[in-house]
């Protein structure tokens, strides 16, 4: 799409939200929201050389949520024609009859949204065909293939190009939205040596064509990747002090976020209830918040309740300075909103200056983690217990591969012994981190 038939998408899609806002006034609703979403792209698949599949996907869906005498109804329709929007519509009032009352549901304060949203420049359409996309996975997988002679096989290589627009608007007389892209590519190995395979990937994604990496780099990653996990061995059950590779240690902080989340906080199901104001890492640790990052992954002008969002530190000197909050659990825990229904907007991890050989070299003798596998997180207790696999260190310096290892701990020592932030930041993310060195887990091995 062109930036003009952009701008024609939007206003069509605001034009539809301000139908379906007239109708739920009409029809007798005390206040209503509506989102819409329209999604167009291509992706490209390929296997060993060959093209496997071409998808071209364009859809959407307005969704409607009414309030009515403290009940709320919902409904959605993919139809945009100004009868099926009223259909859905009642059909969302005529839910609402049969809902509980809620004190505390409703719309966002009108004072709390983005009147005055920022243009943030995360759309940059390219127009591409579907030999372009082609072109690129098979280069992918053919650069991967030729590098070394236990890479035995492609898994697969795709190429990914989407363009999304979004308009959110309540009854204040709030309707906004924005458009927004991503491309991605990837490439998954198969890797054989001494009877052992693995399976490994590498992969690029970027708000603009222009900012992914090369087939070559994508394959350079992919190769790495799948050869470091040949040979793998099991180790004795110890505690010893553990690295997480920015790969894996996001998914550390996405624990953080799970924790501080309105809605785990008002069910009285989080590890960090009343924790708001304490320190729960080492002093010199931050997390800062930035939604208008320009090409941010997670960029946004305003949440999914069209509240402003804003830039903030989550984490200063240690100390937990926000919660994260919609305006339904806001109002449960009679605090302010934090314009996080729907997400977080692009996380940043403080670094503490060192390198990725220096943090092996800090720590000396343990384990370097590199890939994550099950869900073992109890976010109630914050006890942490998942499958990994990754290195073997010894004396500062990589000594083997190991495989099917279970580390454990509690996310709350977790945090809080955290030795160092690595400089190695992975970009690819919408919560970048580099690595995390941890002081000291249980591994649990043969």
């Amino acid at each position: 799409m062109t930036p003009a038939e952009i701008q024609t998408e939007q206003r069509q899609l605001e034009l539809a939200v301000e139908q379906a806002l007239d109708s739920a006034k009409r029809l007798g609703a005390d206040s209503a929201e509506v989102s819409i979403s329209k999604q167009t792209g291509l992706s490209v698949n390929t296997r060993n050389g060959e093209l496997e599949n071409i998808e071209f996907n364009k859809d959407g869906a307005l969704g409607i949520a009414v309030y009515r005498d403290g009940r709320k109804g919902s409904a959605s329709t993919s139809d945009l024609r100004p009868d099926a929007i009223t259909r859905t519509v009642a059909a969302a009032l005529d839910i609402s009859r049969y809902t509980t009352a809620d004190p505390f549901a409703g719309i966002a304060d009108a004072d709390t949204l983005a009147w005055d949203a920022p243009e943030l420049e995360l759309c940059f359409p390219r127009q591409l065909e579907p030999a372009d996309g082609i072109e690129l996975a098979l280069r992918c997988e053919q650069q991967a293939l030729g590098r070394d002679p236990r890479i035995k096989q492609s898994d697969g290589a795709s190429f990914s190009s989407n363009l999304g627009i979004k308009v959110y608007g309540n009854s204040h007389g709030f309707i906004k939205g924005y458009a927004g892209s991503r491309f991605g590519m990837s490439c998954v190995l198969i890797g054989e040596q001494d009877g052992d395979m693995q399976r490994e990937y590498g992969y690029t994604s970027a708000r603009s064509f222009g900012d992914l990496w090369t087939p070559e780099q994508v394959a350079d990653e992919a190769v790495s990747r799948t050869l470091g996990r040949l040979g793998g061995r099991k180790i004795d059950t110890t505690r010893a002090p553990v690295l997480f590779h920015p790969d894996v240690a996001a998914s550390l902080f996405g624990h953080l976020v799970m924790g501080i989340s309105g809605g785990n906080l008002y069910r009285q199901s989080s590890f960090l209830l009343d924790a708001l104001g304490e320190r729960i890492f080492p002093d010199w640790f931050d997390i800062h918040e930035q939604p208008h990052l320009h090409k941010g992954l997670a960029s946004s002008p305003f949440d999914n309740e069209g509240v402003r969002t804003q830039e903030r530190h989550i984490i200063e000197k240690g100390e937990l300075k926000t919660y994260l909050l919609t305006s339904y659990s806001a109002r449960k825990l009679g605090m302010a909103l934090t314009g996080h229904a729907g997400g977080i907007h692009n996380w940043t991890v403080a670094n503490s200056g060192q390198s990725l050989e220096q943090l092996l070299k800090m720590m000396g003798t343990g384990l370097l983690v590199t890939e994550m596998m099950g869900q073992g997180v109890n976010i109630v207790t914050g006890d942490y217990s998942r499958g990994a696999a990754g290195f073997w260190v010894e004396n500062g310096e990589i000594a083997y591969p190991v495989e099917e290892i279970t580390i454990a701990g509690n996310l709350k020592q977790m945090f809080a012994g955290i030795q160092a932030i690595g400089t190695d930041v992975e970009t690819r993310s919408s919560l970048q981190t580099g690595s995390v060195l941890i002081d000291e887990m249980k591994i649990a091995g043969q």
